[in-house]
C-alpha cells in the first residue's frame, strides 16, 4: 500500500512538474486518486481549487503562467490563451497582467475568465509558450489591435518584430484570414509606416533634442528599403538608428542593426547610431554632428 501511495505522489508530482503546478481532476484520477482523496487533498489545502475541476498543488507558490494555464485547462480539449493576456504572455504588453481571456470550440462561463467561443479554429494561429495554449504573435496582435490605439499597437509591433522576428507579412497573413477584425484598417496603417508613432523613451528623447536644437524632424518608423528604420530624413540622405540596450543585447539583433546599416549605405544614406547617453548625457557632442548633415 505504502508503495502504491508513493507511485501516485510521483505521478501527481511529475504532472504538476510539467504544468506550472497545475493539475486537473481528470489527471488526478488517472494518476491513482479516488474522488475521496481529492476531496481530502482539497479540505487539507494539499491541492487548492483554482477553476471547477482545475488545481493547483499546494506546495506550490502561484504564478502568472498557473493562472493562465490553469484558465486554459478550465475551458477543455482545444482552448488557448488569447488577447491582452497572450499578449501579456509573449511580451507584447508590459504592466499588469490582464485576466484570463481564452478562445474556446464551445460555451464555456468560468468565473474570473473572459471566454469567446469559435468553432472553426485555424490551427495556424496557434502556439505554445511555456506549456500553455496561446495564440501566435501575430494572430495576438490582429486581436489587440481591435483594443489598443495607434501607439499602444505600434508598440507592440515593435516588441514583436524585436523579441520574435515577426514580421508585416505573418500579421498581413493573419488579417487575409479574417478581413473583417475589428481594428484592421489602423493597424494596415501601421504596417505601411503611414501613422507617425513614437516607440520608446529613447526616441522621445532624441525628437526633443533635435527640437530644442531648431533642427528638421526626421519620419520615425517607417519602411526604407526592406526594413523598418527608426529615423530617416529623405530628402537629406540620412538614416539614424537608436540603441536601446533592451533591444540590441542579442545576437539576432546585432545582426539585424548591421544589415539595416548595409542597407542605409546601399540606398545613399548617410548612416549615424546613437545610444541613451547620447541623447540625455551627452546631446552636445550627438547634435554637432548632426548639425552639418541636416543644414538646409
Amino acid at each position: 500500500m505504502r508503495a502504491n501511495h508513493l507511485t501516485v505522489e510521483r505521478k501527481l508530482a511529475r504532472i504538476a512538474g510539467r504544468n506550472h503546478g497545475v493539475v486537473t481532476r481528470a489527471e488526478s484520477l488517472g494518476a491513482g486518486l479516488t474522488l475521496k482523496e481529492i476531496r481530502h487533498r482539497l479540505d487539507t489545502g494539499a491541492l487548492l481549487r483554482v477553476h471547477p475541476g482545475v488545481y493547483r498543488v499546494g506546495h506550490r507558490a502561484p504564478s502568472l503562467e498557473a493562472r493562465y494555464l490553469a484558465a486554459v485547462r478550465a475551458c477543455g480539449r482545444g482552448a488557448f490563451l488569447a488577447g491582452a493576456a497572450a499578449g501579456h504572455l509573449i511580451g507584447l504588453l508590459n504592466g499588469t497582467p490582464p485576466e484570463p481571456e481564452v478562445i474556446t470550440p464551445t460555451e464555456r462561463q468560468i468565473p474570473g475568465v473572459r471566454t469567446v467561443r469559435s468553432r472553426r479554429i485555424d490551427l495556424r494561429d496557434v502556439m505554445c509558450v511555456r506549456g500553455i495554449p496561446c495564440t501566435t504573435v501575430a494572430r495576438t496582435l490582429v486581436d489587440l489591435g481591435a483594443t489598443l490605439d495607434v501607439d499602444d499597437l505600434a508598440r507592440a509591433c515593435h516588441e514583436a518584430g524585436v523579441c520574435h522576428g515577426t514580421t508585416p507579412r505573418q500579421v498581413e497573413s493573419v488579417l487575409d484570414r479574417r478581413p473583417t477584425s475589428r481594428g484592421a484598417g489602423k493597424f494596415r496603417v501601421i504596417l505601411r509606416g503611414d501613422a507617425p508613432v513614437t516607440l520608446s523613451r529613447l526616441e522621445a528623447g532624441f525628437l526633443e533634442r533635435l527640437r530644442e536644437a531648431e533642427l528638421p524632424l526626421p519620419r520615425t518608423n517607417r519602411p526604407a528599403g526592406s526594413r523598418r528604420v527608426d529615423c530617416r530624413w529623405p530628402a537629406r540622405g540620412l538614416t539614424v538608428e537608436l540603441d536601446g540596450y533592451r533591444y540590441h543585447s542579442s545576437r539576432h539583433a546585432w545582426e539585424q542593426d548591421r544589415r539595416r546599416e548595409r542597407e542605409a549605405r546601399a540606398r545613399g544614406d548617410e548612416f549615424r547610431r546613437y545610444t541613451y547617453g547620447d541623447v540625455f548625457e551627452q546631446p552636445k557632442l550627438m547634435l554637432a554632428e548632426l548639425r552639418p548633415l541636416l543644414r538646409d
